[in-house]
C-alpha cells in the first residue's frame, strides 16, 4: 500500500529548508508572544529577552532541520542558516519599519549564530544516517 502525501512539496536544500522551518517557528513564537501579552499584565518594554528567546528557538529549530537534511557538517550548516535567518530579520526590521542598526542586532546575530550551530549539532546526529558510520 502507498503511503499518502498532502503535500508534494519537498525542498531539495537543506539551506532552505532550514530556512523556511526557522520563519514557522519565528511564526508560532510570535503567535505566542502575543497571546502572553494579551492574556497577562506584562508590558512590551519588558518584552525583549522573550523575542531573543523566540529567535533563538527558530534558529535551533533551522539548523536542526538544515543539518538534519544535510547529513554532514552540522555545526556550519547550522550556523550559516543561523546567520543567514537573522540577516533576512535584520533585512525585513529595517525595510518594513525603518529600525536602525544598534548593538542589538550584533545580539542578534550571535544569538541566531550560535543557536543555529547547536540545533546543526542535534541535527546531524538525528539524521539518517547520511554522515555517520556503521560499526
Amino acid at each position: 500500500m502507498n503511503p499518502v502525501r498532502v503535500s508534494g512539496i519537498r525542498i531539495a536544500s537543506p539551506l532552505v529548508a532550514g530556512f523556511v522551518w526557522a520563519f514557522i517557528w519565528l511564526g508560532l513564537g510570535t503567535l505566542a508572544l502575543s497571546v502572553l501579552l494579551y492574556s497577562s499584565s506584562m508590558p512590551e518594554t519588558k518584552l525583549l529577552s522573550w523575542v531573543f528567546g523566540v529567535h533563538g528557538a527558530a534558529s535551533l529549530a533551522g539548523g536542526f532541520t538544515a543539518a538534519k537534511r544535510s547529513g554532514k557538517r552540522g555545526w556550519y550548516i547550522g550556523a550559516v542558516t543561523g546567520l543567514l535567518y537573522a540577516v533576512a530579520v535584520v533585512l525585513i526590521g529595517f525595510l518594513s519599519q525603518d529600525i536602525g542598526f544598534d548593538s542589538r542586532m550584533g545580539l542578534l546575530g550571535l544569538i541566531a549564530a550560535l543557536a543555529g550551530a547547536f540545533g546543526g549539532m542535534l541535527g546531524v546526529n538525528a539524521g539518517s544516517g547520511g554522515g555517520a558510520r556503521r560499526l
